[in-house]
C-alpha cells in the first residue's frame, strides 16, 4: 500500500534524516589531456573520447613510471592492494569530514556501512576503518560490495531502516571507491571508455532518525537535514550485461564493460522509476525543487534530462561533480549533495530527489523533503 501524500504526514512519524555530509579524493588530479601524454594514446577516436567527455579533471592514483617515461603495467595482486590503501584512506578522511559537518564525533557512531565496487576485501572496508580509527568494537557494520554506481542509494536505503529501527543513534554510509585500481592498459575502445571516466573519491553521509516534522531541527547532531521519505528502484533485467565488472581472460585480470547503449537504455526507464517514487504522494515532478543525479558521463545526464524533462540548472551539480572529478561510482550523487548544501538554497519543505543507476542494469531513487 502506497503511503499517504508525504505533506500530510504526522509530526511524530520516524524518519531518517541526512544530517551531515564530506567526501575526500586522492592528492593528485590530471587533466583529460595529462592522461592521453602520460598513457601515449593516439588513436584518433579514443582521445576525442576523452576529450569530448565534458570531464576536465580527474582525481587518480596512478601506477609509477617506468624507464619508458609510461606507467608500469600494475598486476591484479598490485591492483586490490592499491583498492584496499587508497579505499580506506580515502573513506577515512569521508567519514571524518562527514562526522564534522554533523557536529558529531567518532563516539557518536553506531551503524558503519561501507560501500564499494573497485575491489574486494574480507574483511570489508567497514573492519579495516573501525580498527584504524579505534571505533568502539560494538559499532554495528555492514558491507555492500560489487553493486557499483547504483549503490550508494541501496546502501542509503537499508541504513535508514537500520536508522528508523534505532532512533537517536547516528548511522554513517561510506562510498569509497579506487577506480584506478580497475583500470586496464591496452589499444581498444572499450578501454578507452572506462579510462576517460571513472575518477577516484570518497564520499560520506550520516543519518539519524527523528519523529520531527520536515524543516524542524532534531536533537542530537546535525541539525536540520532532510528527512527521507521513501525509495523506488527499477532494474532492466535484459540489460544486465550491459554494465559489468568481470575477469578479462585476455588481460588476466579484472576489467569494466560499458555497452554503448547504456545511456539511452537509462534514459528510458528513468520516467518510469521517477513516476513509481511520486506515485501516491501528490506530487508532480514539478513539485521537485532539487535534482541529485549520479554524474555517471554526459550522455547518461544528457538522457536522464531529455527523458525527465529537466532544465540544466536541475542537474548543474551533476554536471560540475562530473566536470571536476569524473565519475567517482556510487558516492557521486553525494558529491553533488555536498554542492547542493554549500549552496544554501534549500527552505524547509522543499523536495528533493535522489538517483543512481549501475549494473543490474539498474536505477535507484529516493525522495527527500528538507
Amino acid at each position: 500500500m502506497l503511503p499517504a501524500p508525504a505533506g500530510a504526514e504526522p509530526a511524530t512519524t520516524v524518519r531518517a534524516r541526512i544530517v551531515g555530509v564530506g567526501t575526500a579524493v586522492p592528492p593528485l588530479s590530471y587533466s583529460q589531456q595529462e592522461v592521453l601524454d602520460l598513457f601515449g594514446i593516439t588513436d584518433p577516436k579514443a582521445r576525442g573520447v576523452f576529450l569530448n567527455s565534458s570531464i576536465d579533471r580527474r582525481h587518480l592514483v596512478l601506477p609509477p613510471i617506468g624507464a619508458d617515461g609510461r606507467p608500469v603495467g600494475e598486476p591484479q595482486g598490485d591492483l586490490l592492494d592499491k583498492h584496499k590503501t587508497h579505499a580506506v584512506a580515502s573513506g577515512i578522511r569521508a567519514l571524518e569530514a562527514c562526522l564534522k559537518r554533523a557536529g558529531a564525533s567518532l563516539s557518536d557512531l553506531r551503524h558503519l556501512c561501507c560501500v564499494t565496487s573497485t575491489g574486494f576485501l574480507t574483511p570489508g572496508l567497514s573492519a579495516l576503518i573501525i580498527r584504524e580509527l579505534g571505533i568502539d568494537r560494538h559499532c554495528s557494520r555492514s558491507d555492500i560490495v560489487g553493486m557499483g554506481c547504483n549503490a550508494g542509494l541501496n546502501a542509503l536505503n537499508l541504513v535508514s531502516g537500520w536508522s528508523v529501527a534505532n532512533p537517536g543513534d547516528l548511522a554513517v554510509v561510506v562510498c569509497s571507491e579506487a577506480c584506478s585500481a580497475a583500470y586496464a592498459m591496452d589499444t581498444t575502445m572499450r578501454t578507452a571508455v572506462v579510462n576517460s571516466l571513472f575518477g577516484d573519491g570518497a564520499a560520506a553521509v550520516a543519518l539519524v532518525a527523528d519523529g520531527n516534522a520536515a524543516g524542524t531541527p532534531p536533537d542530537g547532531p546535525g541539525g536540520v537535514g532532510p528527512r527521507i521519505l521513501r525509495f523506488a528502484s527499477c532494474i532492466i533485467p535484459e540489460a544486465v550485461d550491459a554494465m559489468r565488472y568481470d575477469w578479462d581472460r585476455d588481460l588476466d585480470r579484472f576489467s569494466f564493460y560499458l555497452d554503448p547503449q547504456i545511456p539511452y537504455v537509462v534514459g528510458a526507464h528513468a520516467e518510469i522509476v521517477v513516476d513509481r517514487l511520486l506515485a501516491g504522494t501528490g506530487l508532480l515532478r514539478g513539485d521537485i525543487g532539487h535534482w541529485l543525479v549520479h554524474s555517471g558521463g554526459k550522455k547518461v545526464i544528457d538522457a536522464v534530462v531529455v527523458n525527465l524533462g529537466l532544465s540544466r540548472h536541475d542537474v548543474r551539480h551533476t554536471t560540475g561533480v562530473l566536470r571536476d572529478y569524473g565519475n567517482v561510482s556510487s558516492g557521486s550523487f553525494l558529491f553533488s549533495y555536498e554542492r547542493l548544501l554549500n549552496e544554501q538554497v534549500t527552505s524547509p519543505g522543499d523536495y528533493g530527489v535522489l538517483m543512481t543507476m549501475g549494473p543490474g542494469s539498474t536505477l535507484e531513487t529516493a525522495l527527500v523533503q528538507w
